[in-house]
C-alpha cells in the first residue's frame, strides 16, 4: 500500500464514522443523543485515565552545621504541593547535631495533594548522607548529590537554611518544563525577619531584604534573564548540566575554581546555549547575616568571586570572562558601587575643607539627589510582596539606606584589595569563621576610613590657602558631574515601569 492510500484510511474511516452517526440519527429518534452523550463521556474518561508524563526531580541538599534550620528546612519540603521525588540531605565537614536532626526525616513519605480540583497521591523518599570531612564543602557535597540521581530529568538544590513557598517547586517544574531551552531557574528570595531582636539584627536583615529585592527586579525588568542561579534555591536540567559537564571537561558539574561555584556553572550553561532565567512566582526564604562580621564575611566572599570571573586572563583555574553576558550586570554593579563609594568620600571631604576656611555656601540643589534615592528606595520596598512596616522605614527614612551603603562599601573595597593584592585565602573558611563570631576584619575598612581622613585632614591645613581654593574649585564641579548622572540612572529606576512584579 502506497504513502497515499496509508494516509486515506483514517479519513475513509471519519467519513464511515459520520455516516453511521447520521444514519442512527434519521433511524431513530429516541437513543441517539443519550447514547452518543454516554460515549462520548466514555471517551473523555479513558483519555483522562491516561498516564501523563511527570519528570524526576531530585532535591539536594548541602548541609553545614544547620542544626538550627535543617528540620525547618525539611518541612517545607514535605509541604509542598508537588513533592520531590527524591530528598537527599548531604551532610559535610559537620560538628553540630545537622545529622541526627536530619536522620529523623529520613524514609519513603506518602502525601495526598490537591492537583486540578482532585486529590492525588505523591510520594517521595528522604535520604540523609554524612560524608564526613569534605574538602571541597559545599561544592562537594553538590557533586556528591548530582551522583546520586543519574535518572532524574531535574536538579533541585536547596540551601540547608532556606525553606520554600508551599507552590515553590511546582512553579519552578512549570516554568522549566515551558521551554526546553532553559537550563535553570533559580527561585526569588527574601528573608523573614522571624526570630531576630535587637537592633542590629533587624537592621542588617531589612538591608539585605532591599538589597535582594534590587537584584531581583533588576534581573525581572532584563527578560527575567538571571545572571546567577543563586544555590539557594534553584532548579536545572540535568541534560544542562551533563552538556556543561562535556563542554568543559569536567567529572562534575560544580568545579571548586571559583569562590561563587553558582556564578560560574550559570555562565557555563549560559555558554552551553541555555538561558538561565529567575521566576515569576517560586518564592524562597533564606538564611540572613545578623551580625556585621558574618555579613562582612558573606559579601567579600561573593564580591571577590565576582571579581575573580570577570578579571580578564587567568588566574589559576578559572578563566576570566569580563565579556560575557551574565557578567554584564556584574560590571555594571561594580561601576556603581565604585560611583557611590567617589561621591559620598568626595562629598564628606569637599564639604570638610570648604567649613574649614568659611568657604561653604548652601544650595538646595544638593537635596535632589537624597530625595531621589528615597523615592527610588521606598519603590523597591513597596515591591517587595509581604513587605514589613520595617522595610519601609528602611527606605523612606533614608539613614537606614544610607549607612548600609557605607557597609556594602567596605566589603567592596576590601574584595578588591584582597584580590589585587593576590593573597591566596580561603574565602569560604573566612566566611564560616565569620558566621562563629571569630575576626575582625569587617573592622578594617572602618579604620582605614578614619586614618585617611585623618591624613588627609592633617595635610589639608599644611596647604596655602591659594592652593586649598584651587582644589575646591576643581573638585565641586566634578562631583557636581558626577552626582548629576548618578541622579539621572536613579531617577530613569525610579520611573521604569515594573509590569506587575513583585520580589
Amino acid at each position: 500500500m502506497s504513502t497515499t492510500q496509508l494516509e486515506a484510511v483514517p479519513h475513509q474511516a471519519a467519513l464511515l464514522d459520520t455516516a453511521t452517526v447520521t444514519n442512527t440519527r434519521t433511524a431513530g429518534s429516541a437513543q441517539p443523543d443519550a447514547g452518543l452523550s454516554r460515549y462520548v463521556r466514555q471517551h473523555m474518561a479513558d483519555i483522562e485515565s491516561l498516564p501523563t508524563y511527570r519528570p524526576v526531580i531530585g532535591c539536594i541538599i548541602p548541609a553545614y552545621n544547620e542544626a538550627e534550620t535543617i528540620e525547618a528546612v525539611l518541612r517545607s519540603l514535605l509541604k509542598q504541593t508537588r513533592l520531590p521525588d527524591q530528598i537527599h540531605v548531604i551532610v559535610n565537614n559537620t560538628s553540630d547535631e545537622t545529622f541526627e536532626l536530619a536522620a529523623k526525616f529520613a524514609g519513603p513519605r506518602t502525601a495526598k495533594k490537591r492537583q486540578k480540583g482532585e486529590q492525588a497521591r505523591q510520594t517521595t523518599e528522604v535520604f540523609v548522607h554524612d560524608i564526613g570531612e569534605n574538602p571541597d564543602k559545599k561544592v562537594g557535597a553538590l557533586n556528591y548529590g548530582f551522583g546520586l540521581i543519574p535518572d532524574a530529568d531535574y536538579l533541585l538544590g536547596v540551601d540547608g537554611d532556606t525553606t520554600l513557598a508551599k507552590d515553590c517547586i511546582a512553579k519552578l517544574e512549570a516554568e522549566i518544563m515551558s521551554d526546553s531551552r532553559i537550563g535553570g531557574i533559580s527561585a526569588i528570595y527574601t528573608i523573614d525577619y522571624d526570630g531576630f531582636r535587637g537592633l542590629a539584627a533587624p537592621f542588617l536583615i531589612a538591608g539585605q531584604r532591599a538589597q535582594f529585592a534590587a537584584f531581583n527586579m533588576q534581573n525581572m525588568l532584563r527578560g527575567r534573564n538571571m545572571a546567577v542561579l543563586g544555590g539557594q534555591c534553584s532548579i536545572f536540567s540535568m541534560k544542562a548540566l551533563r552538556e556543561v559537564m562535556v563542554a568543559n571537561h569536567q567529572d562534575t558539574p560544580w568545579v571548586n575554581d571559583s569562590e561563587v561555584e553558582d556564578s560560574l556553572l550559570s555562565l557555563q550553561i549560559k555558554s552551553a546555549g541555555y538561558l538561565t532565567k529567575i521566576s515569576a512566582q517560586a518564592r524562597a526564604s533564606v538564611g540572613g547575616m545578623t551580625t556585621l562580621r558574618a555579613l562582612d564575611g558573606q559579601q567579600v566572599k561573593w564580591n571577590y568571586g565576582a571579581i575573580d570571573l570577570m578579571w580578564p586572563g587567568q588566574r589559576g583555574d578559572t578563566k576570566g570572562q569580563p565579556f560575557h553576558p551574565n557578567l554584564r550586570l556584574r560590571w555594571a554593579e561594580n561601576f556603581g558601587m565604585a560611583t557611590n563609594i567617589f561621591t559620598r568620600i568626595a562629598f564628606v571631604l569637599l564639604l570638610a575643607a570648604s567649613l574649614s576656611i568659611n568657604a561653604f555656601v548652601f544650595s538646595p540643589w544638593w537635596l535632589i539627589p537624597p530625595f531621589v534615592a528615597i523615592l527610588l528606595n521606598v519603590r523597591i520596598a513597596m515591591s517587595i510582596k509581604g513587605r514589613s512596616w520595617k522595610d519601609i522605614l528602611f527606605a523612606a527614612s533614608g539613614i537606614g539606606a544610607e549607612v548600609y551603603m557605607w557597609l556594602r562599601a567596605g566589603h567592596f573595597v576590601r574584595a578588591w584589595v584582597k584580590f589585587l593584592s593576590k593573597v591566596q585565602t580561603d574565602n569560604w573558611a573566612e566566611q564560616a569563621k565569620a558566621e562563629r563570631g571569630s575576626g575582625n576584619s569587617h573592622l578594617v575598612p572602618l579604620i582605614v576610613l578614619g586614618v585617611s581622613f585623618v591624613v588627609l585632614g592633617w595635610t589639608w591645613f599644611q596647604l596655602p590657602a591659594l592652593i586649598q581654593s584651587s582644589i575646591l574649585w576643581l573638585g565641586w564641579p566634578v562631583l557636581y558631574v558626577v552626582t548629576i548622572a548618578q541622579t539621572i540612572v536613579m531617577f530613569a529606576k525610579l520611573i521604569r515601569r515594573q509590569h506587575g512584579y513583585r520580589v
